[in-house]
């Protein structure tokens, strides 16, 4: 049984829930392979922090949050240095980390990319994440 940990950021917790729900369906298609947990952080820049301190505990992580440009620079830092820590995690741990960070213009953009009846950003990076963890690669 591989073990995955689902980071989720409490901030903008509408759109999270619905990120949570599409991961939650994904792993539905192989709960009899999968065991979960989740860990709330309060927003996305202490994603990388939490998978950094359960990086062994395990097999694969899915980070979830959402961030919004507003009128400061403050989105491009949060996001770039969000996403880039992920990323080095992912390598130097050479574990799959599914990357469910929204980064949008508008909240408008977000709900389109949560919502289930479109492309749910949370599903696709479980579903990248379970094919990692236990597909053939």
């Amino acid at each position: 049984m591989k073990k995955i940990c689902i980071v989720a950021s409490k901030y903008y917790e509408d759109i999270i829930n619905m990120l949570i729900d599409g991961a939650n369906e994904a792993i539905n298609n192989h709960k009899k392979k999968i065991k979960t947990n989740i860990i709330y952080v309060p927003g996305v820049f202490e994603i990388p922090h939490v998978i950094s301190k359960n990086v062994k505990k395990f097999d694969a992580f899915i980070a979830l949050g959402c961030v919004i440009k507003g009128e400061t620079p403050h989105f491009d830092f949060i996001s770039k240095s969000s996403i880039d820590a992920i990323m080095k995690l992912s390598v130097e741990s050479k574990k799959p980390i599914g990357n469910g960070i929204l980064t949008c213009l508008n909240k408008v953009q977000a709900v389109e990319r949560a919502d289930k009846s479109n492309k749910n950003k949370g599903k696709e990076a479980a579903d990248a994440a379970i094919e990692l963890l236990i597909g053939d690669n």
